[in-house]
């Protein structure tokens, strides 16, 4: 690949703290890859010394594969790459946890929807009748189901900002503590805690009786440590930064300030605009060229942030790219009301299908397809209803991204009305109507055959254990017993109906997982209870502005985000609706925040938090930078005399002379549509490949659409035996070696069987004791001949598809050969011919490396 001057200036400085400001659409993932790639030229440097962070899964994916590709292609066969981490943050502080902390093996992690599930089921434990509101002159305690979002929000403010200890009022205090010790009672961490623990452990000495190995481990291995997104680090993550970097392991962070968009999680963007004042050394590249844009859509996001940002990091972006600007691609129109921009945005859509269209400059054209358009909303959850409204009456396919809006969707009203089915709230001919109006092709006999599933469902029997009422498998069953397939569901576009009900159906299993984590273990039928209460009551607000998506299927269909989502994307089309006055850019909203609970005085630049014009301007900027050729920003009176006016965004852009404010008519070279197939950057782990050689279909329910399988009584009983192997083996390799008298006290720290009840969790607890007692005696000469224990392993299978897993143990034989061992928790954990394979793999990759 041909590179710019300051490409090659940033891939190419090694040795000094670097500071890459990278334009939006700068190409700076292929300069970290490349950059990679030099590092690892470097004498003496091994994989194992590389961290490079991104922020988000997906980007790590992307730059994980770019390197490997790179790779490749310029060093050849490179050993040990699995030891190179690439990926967020959180996930590097979960592996360090759980490779060098022996007390955190068996904690697992509560994400933001199943920590809130996890409050509002625990409210007095939480802390959230200790915690006070302080509002009006009044104080009270917060609300369930209400507030916990809130609550958990000051929760993570405590945890990971700078604040003035001394002046965090005593009730706040205690709550926190409460909070604290009820999540680490159930062991698990939800990600401010997940960070606090991993700051806590790199700022302790090496001599740490706890920590040690992991500080140690920091000083001896990592070298090189990169920051991708480093703009929106908050505090805490600063402080893991300087952590992994504390022993003279070199810096480089990568961002731009004017793409800081998330100061209400807590992003600093001091941190990058202050970056050279606070390391020594330092040195600059700043990557100007725009390579995704035209020109006329670079014109016009330059001089947005120029007049809307006072503050900034000093970069001219210009236009680097082959899309070539022709008057009309960049609009701005006004319209009566709500559903006339809707109407126009759909007209614009189908004038755009089939436009010729160069992905790259040497590629032939294509036809635009419904994929390469994006709308992006300020909120969806305010904003979209016309839009999806008119999108439907049109036949045109979308999707919503994340979870936002997904139980306005037929198919999962109907399923929501299996659950009330099942909790006598209503009829089986209420649960035939629903799913006839999804309209899904679905006849009598498959509906009569999916209530016979529900009828076991609701048929409680008593004795039987709680665990068997379970509310995903009884969903899968249902779906299995009505014969759905994408083909089956009736579409006037291929299979992109299909694709897109699957799509839901697959969100919908991963939010009976998110409510199932927090109350699997309860009375059957008030579990079914309070999960159609919540399905009714408060999911939607739970999943309202939700990032998350499932699974990496990427149906043929108008993306539909809030410009937050939009982050990191790209689309040849993209369109900015609802520019109004107090909307976007957002007025500050009323109502009870954090600083009713948190006296912001104790916050280090708390404004942030309450979201600033410039704040507004950057999420403009980006919102403006994620469009390739085709941009049109509308507005509409919203209803209100609060949002009549126009905002001044869309006042700003009517300026530029690039920008139309009436639509001309396209009158360029028209293809077949056909969207751009990119296939997904994808790491399984064996564990979930296994299901590929299993059952393809089931695999592909899973990974394509991201439905989940049901929890199982006795999850977790294998990984708590592999924790307790994994800290004997790792004492094993520095010399000390577990007796039979610690058996049972490594078992009772690593046992976590979360859904056992309590009659199975000792009978594990007792095979487990056993099992290691067997194991100590049968293994006692070998032990001192371990080499490796938990040795992590990467398999590239294909561009884009990369197998992670990890070798339980590795022993030097007595005939000096090397064996590698895979514990297995039962006799039958997975079949024999996979186990074979997965040895195969391990043997051939550590023969490799």
């Amino acid at each position: 690949m041909k590179y710019t001057d300051a490409q090659r200036q940033a891939i190419a400085t090694l040795d000094d703290p670097l500071l890459i400001i990278a334009c939006a659409g700068s190409g700076k993932t292929q300069v970290i890859s490349q950059r990679i790639v030099e590092i690892l030229r470097q004498p003496g440097v091994e994989p194992r010394n590389i961290v490079a962070f991104t922020f988000t899964e997906k980007a790590a994916a992307e730059l994980k594969d770019r390197t490997l590709t790179l790779i490749a292609e310029q060093l050849g066969e490179v050993r040990g790459l699995a030891d190179m981490y690439i990926g967020t943050m959180h996930g590097f502080a979960r592996a360090i946890l759980q490779d060098k902390v022996s007390e955190t093996f068996k904690y697992s992690i509560l994400d933001e929807i199943q920590g809130r599930l996890f409050a509002d089921r625990n409210y007095r434990k939480s802390g959230m009748t200790t915690a006070r509101v302080v509002a009006n002159g009044s104080s009270r305690s917060m609300k369930r189901y209400v507030e916990s979002r809130l609550y958990l929000h000051v929760m993570g403010i405590l945890r990971e900002e700078d604040v003035k200890v001394d002046e965090v009022p005593e009730s706040l205090d205690e709550a926190l503590g409460l909070y604290r010790k009820l999540i680490h009672d159930h062991d698990f961490f939800d990600y401010p805690e997940l960070l606090r623990t991993a700051v806590d452990m790199l700022e302790s000495q090496p001599d740490d009786d706890v920590a040690g190995g992991l500080v140690r481990h920091v000083r001896d291995t990592i070298r090189y440590v990169v920051v991708d997104e480093y703009q929106d680090t908050n505090h805490i993550q600063e402080r893991i930064i300087r952590g992994l970097c504390r022993f003279g392991a070199n810096l480089c962070v990568v961002g731009d300030d004017d793409q800081t968009i998330y100061q209400w999680r807590g992003s600093t963007v001091g941190n990058i605009q202050t970056f050279t004042r606070r390391y020594p050394g330092v040195s600059s590249v700043t990557l100007d060229a725009n390579f995704r844009s035209s020109p006329a859509v670079v014109s016009l996001a330059k001089s947005a942030i120029e007049s809307l940002v006072a503050e900034r990091l000093p970069k001219n972006m210009v236009g680097g790219g082959h899309q070539v600007f022709q008057r009309g691609d960049l609009l701005a129109l006004d319209f009566a009301d709500p559903q006339t921009e809707a109407a126009w945005i759909c007209d614009r859509i189908t004038e755009l299908r089939g436009t010729a269209f160069h992905d790259t400059a040497d590629a032939p054209p294509r036809g635009l397809s419904w994929s390469d358009m994006a709308v992006l909303f300020r909120s969806v959850s305010r904003d979209a209803d016309p839009l999806v409204d008119e999108l439907k009456r049109r036949g045109i396919p979308y999707i919503i991204k994340g979870l936002a809006r997904l139980f306005d969707a037929p198919e999962i009203q109907a399923c929501v009305s299996c659950f009330e089915y099942i909790t006598d709230e209503t009829d089986a001919a209420a649960v035939q109507a629903a799913w006839r109006a999804a309209d899904l092709g679905l006849g009598d006999a498959a509906l009569a055959a999916g209530l016979r599933i529900l009828d076991e469902a609701k048929d409680w029997q008593p004795g039987s254990r709680w665990g068997s009422y379970n509310i995903q498998r009884t969903y899968l069953n249902f779906l299995e017993a009505l014969g759905l397939r994408e083909e089956t569901v009736p579409s006037t576009d291929g299979a992109v109906r299909g694709e897109l009900v699957f799509y839901n159906l697959g969100k919908f299993s991963q939010a009976i997982s998110d409510f199932e984590q927090i109350y699997f273990q309860s009375d059957p039928a008030q579990k079914y209870q309070t999960f159609v209460k919540w399905l009714r009551f408060h999911a939607p607000d739970y999943y309202a502005e939700s990032d998350a998506d499932v699974g990496y299927a990427t149906p043929d269909a108008v993306t539909i985000a809030t410009v937050h989502q939009g982050k990191g994307m790209q689309w040849p089309a993209v369109f900015i609706p609802a520019l109004r006055r107090n909307r976007f850019p957002s007025k500050r909203q009323g109502g009870t925040n954090v600083f009713h609970v948190i006296p912001a005085s104790t916050v280090p630049d708390a404004d942030r938090y309450r979201g600033t014009s410039e704040d507004e301007a950057r999420l403009f900027y980006v919102a403006l930078t994620r469009a390739q050729k085709y941009l049109a920003l509308t507005f509409s009176p919203g209803g209100s005399r609060l949002y009549n006016a126009r905002s001044p965004f869309f006042d700003l852009a009517t300026r530029n002379d690039k920008v139309l404010t009436a639509a001309v008519p396209y009158r360029g070279l028209r293809l077949e549509p056909r969207p751009r197939h990119e296939l997904p950057d994808v790491t399984l782990s064996f564990s979930e490949l296994k299901y590929l050689f299993e059952c393809p279909y089931q695999f592909k329910l899973r990974f394509l659409y991201g439905f989940n399988p049901p929890l199982h009584e006795a999850l977790g009983y294998g990984k708590s035996v592999h924790d307790v192997m994994a800290e004997i083996h790792k004492k094993a390799i520095e010399g000390t070696f577990a007796t039979d008298a610690e058996v049972a006290e490594l078992v009772d720290r690593h046992l976590s069987v979360p859904f056992a009840y309590p009659a199975l969790r000792e009978d594990l607890r007792n095979a487990a004791r056993k099992a290691v007692r067997r194991y100590l005696v049968e293994n006692a000469e070998a032990l001192p001949r371990t080499l490796h224990s938990e040795q992590q392993v990467q398999v590239r299978i294909a561009p884009g598809i990369t197998v992670d897993g990890r070798i339980d143990l590795i022993r030097r034989l007595d005939t000096d050969e090397i064996s590698i061992v895979d514990f297995k928790s039962t006799e039958r954990a997975q079949a024999e011919d996979v186990t074979r394979d997965q040895l195969h793999i391990w043997v051939f990759e550590v023969d490799r490396g």
